[in-house]
Order: structure tokens, then C-alpha cells, then sequence
């Protein structure tokens, strides 16, 4: 990350991926709650997709090192998806299992 430029869409990015994995309740601690529950589920399997993407992409590089700043810009990238997935999903009226 060398402009100013690429710092602010790195931290963009990193923003819309908070964005898109916050999720809101009545209260404060609900919702801090609800989030930090809501990165816990998706967080390993994004990070594994990301993973499997930079070792292809190293692959094909003839193993040349990803920089990290572009490892972690695929990762918020995957986890926008992942977490507008889950979040119409969730927000879609499926009715929570259990009781009833």
C-alpha cells in the first residue's frame, strides 16, 4: 500500500466488511453480541475460501508470495458475500428452530 489511495480503499473495505457482519439488536450489548457471534460462524469458512484462493493464485504465479494487503482485501471481499448471504438469510422471515 504505497497511496494514499489504496489506504483508503483498504480501509474501506475493511469497513463494509464490518458493515455487512453487523447485526443489530434492542440494545447495545445484544448487538455487539449478535455480531461477534455472527463473525465467529462465518470468520473460519471465509477464511478457508481465502486461503484456497491465494494458494491458487501463488500456484499459478509459479509461487510468487501474495502481498498481504491483498490477502486481506480477498478476504473482506468474501466475507461481504459471505455476510450479505447470511444476512438475507436471516433477515428473510425463516422462522429459528426449536420450540413450538
Amino acid at each position: 500500500m504505497k497511496t494514499g489511495k489504496e489506504k483508503f480503499t483498504f480501509y474501506l473495505s475493511g469497513l463494509l466488511y464490518f458493515l455487512f457482519n453487523l447485526r443489530l439488536a434492542s440494545t447495545f450489548q445484544e448487538s455487539v453480541t449478535a455480531t461477534l457471534w455472527q463473525l465467529l460462524q462465518t470468520v473460519p469458512y471465509v477464511a478457508g475460501v481465502t486461503w484456497v484462493i491465494v494458494a491458487f493464485f501463488q500456484y499459478m504465479a509459479n509461487g510468487k508470495k501474495m502481498p498481504w494487503d491483498r490477502r486481506l482485501r480477498l478476504f473482506f471481499a468474501i466475507g461481504i458475500m459471505a455476510g450479505l448471504i447470511y444476512a438475507i438469510y436471516e433477515y428473510a422471515g425463516v422462522p429459528p428452530t426449536g420450540g413450538g
